[in-house]
């Protein structure tokens, strides 16, 4: 039984780590309907952003070092916007999606570059220490009930901010109608920067979390835990936030199975977990909680 809760508490706290990273991958596919490719590496900049910040300004405290991450993070998800992206928007689908997968690899590269020994893994603390309850005889950490109730309230919060705000409503005025919303008023332009900067700073949380999960940090690790994340949102839906995270607890939820009852499941979990998002592409080619649009040609 204890090995039952343990697992199911790993699933949980992968769940929460993929749907992080998920909703941004569904929030800007939603309104730009762009892949950015380049996610999961923008993402798991934000440890490095973090121990940088540490090492500049010791006296501030690793709990400052985090939340300035998160913000420079999202900056810097507007500042790719404006530098590179934007100038895709009316371009193939195909140009967006190439343009971003080498800004990944140049994010990646800067990192082993520009950090010091950037080549090698380094550690990186948890953020929460000790246990905060036994399940069954299974200990739940303070980490993995804060990455829980985070993400729980990002998700809340993230809901009522596109639903009852003003600003919400011309972000999915844009995503349903770009010309309209043009018609109405609405600048385009600032509605992508603010989605840019939500998504990125979102991913950002789910990169200190995954990095503080598994104690460390290196440059390479954005290019798998974004194809993950993006996995995840095309398991749900793209642009479904909603989806995102059921994608995200069924990736997980695999993920640890396969860890659990196979031999060596560790050196397996990534074949099987995309052979899942094959599976789901086959019968649901728009995700299990998008919508299939027809184009009239």
């Amino acid at each position: 039984m204890e090995q039952v809760v343990q697992q199911l508490i790993n699933w949980l706290a992968l769940g929460a780590i993929y749907a992080l990273l998920a909703i941004g991958f569904s929030l800007l596919f939603g309104v730009l309907n762009v892949i950015q490719f380049s996610h999961g590496d923008v993402a798991l900049t934000a440890p490095f952003v973090a121990m940088t910040t540490v090492a500049i300004l010791p006296a501030a405290g690793f709990g400052v070092a985090v939340i300035v991450a998160i913000i420079a993070v999202g900056a810097i998800g507007v500042m790719l916007d404006r530098l590179a992206i934007r100038r895709f928007r009316t371009s193939p689908p195909m140009m967006a999606l190439v343009a971003t997968v080498a800004l990944g690899i140049v994010i990646r590269e800067l990192i082993r570059l520009i950090y010091p020994n950037g080549s090698n893994p380094h550690p990186f603390p948890h953020l929460f220490e000790g246990t905060a309850m036994t399940l069954a005889g299974a200990p739940v950490s303070w980490l993995v009930v804060a990455m829980l109730g985070t993400s729980i309230l990002l998700v809340g919060g993230l809901t009522v901010f596109l639903y009852a705000t003003s600003m919400g409503s011309r972000i999915r005025a844009v995503s349903q109608d770009m010309e309209m919303a043009r018609m109405l008023g609405i600048d385009p332009n600032r509605i992508f920067q603010v989605t840019f900067f939500i998504a990125s700073a979102t991913g950002a949380v789910g990169g200190i979390f995954f990095a503080s999960y598994v104690g460390l940090m290196r440059f390479d690790l954005g290019i798998i835990v974004g194809l993950l994340g993006f996995s995840a949102a095309v398991i749900g839906g793209l642009g479904s936030m909603s989806g995102a995270i059921l994608g995200s607890m069924l990736l997980a939820g695999l993920d640890t199975l396969a860890q659990a009852i196979i031999p060596g499941g560790a050196t397996y979990r990534l074949v099987v977990a995309f052979l899942l998002v094959i599976v789901v592409l086959v019968f649901r080619p728009a995700g299990l909680l998008g919508r299939t649009t027809i184009e009239k040609v």
